[in-house]
């Protein structure tokens, strides 16, 4: 069931905002509104240790030392938040390590720290999600 309110801004604010919303391409200020409000709750469900998921990514070069085992070896320290991981030949050199986790925000945002502090890791990234049960 969808209930109205109504939010009072600065005229400066409003126009920031509605520059937001084209660039981001949303349909209307409503769905920006909600949508901003999902990210911040899901932002509090990782801050507050809650069960979530998300997704490591990983670019690394395939050429480092011992990294492809350094990697696997972590992952197996984590099975338990560890959903899937697919990895992927880029080119000659480098890799793309795709991880779906879920489990408590800190273990891992852990294994995602863990992972993407290791010497030949080019780019890595933590991109937090949950089901959000509660926001629908």
């Amino acid at each position: 069931m969808l209930k109205r309110f109504s939010v009072s801004l600065e005229q400066k604010l409003l126009d920031r905002f509605d520059q937001f919303i084209g660039e981001q391409r949303y349909p209307n200020r409503s769905e920006a509104v909600r949508d901003l409000i999902r990210k911040a709750l899901v932002r509090q469900e990782w801050q507050a240790d809650k069960e979530v998921m998300g997704v490591i990514s990983l670019v690394y070069d395939h050429h480092h030392h011992q990294l492809q085992e350094t990697i696997t070896e972590l992952q197996h320290g984590f099975h338990r938040q560890i959903v899937s991981a697919t990895h992927i030949h880029i080119d000659e050199i480098n890799c793309l390590e795709v991880i779906i986790v879920r489990g408590k925000a800190r273990q891992v945002q852990e294994l995602a720290e863990r992972l993407t502090v290791l010497r030949g890791v080019k780019d890595g990234n933590l991109a937090m999600s949950s089901t959000g049960g509660e926001l629908h």
